[in-house]
């Protein structure tokens, strides 16, 4: 069973891949380096919530869907 990291690391992969979007490109959205993207995209680390939040603003995706929250 994957953990929720994992998890999140996943929807954040998928959400990335779908808009067509670059590394660079949300790098410099969010203002941070390339690298730390990369390791957004790998599971290594997470954003922080405000980046998180500007990441799914820049994307045009749900912060619930990324972060796995389910609504009763």
């Amino acid at each position: 069973m994957k953990t929720l990291d994992e998890l999140i690391s996943e929807n954040i992969r998928s959400e990335i891949e779908h808009s067509g979007r670059t590394k660079t490109e949300i790098a410099r959205a969010l203002g941070v380096s390339n690298p730390t993207v990369s390791q957004y995209l790998s599971g290594r680390i997470q954003p922080s919530l405000s980046t998180l939040s500007r990441l799914c603003s820049f994307l045009g995706c749900s912060a619930d869907d990324v972060l796995c929250v389910k609504k009763n």
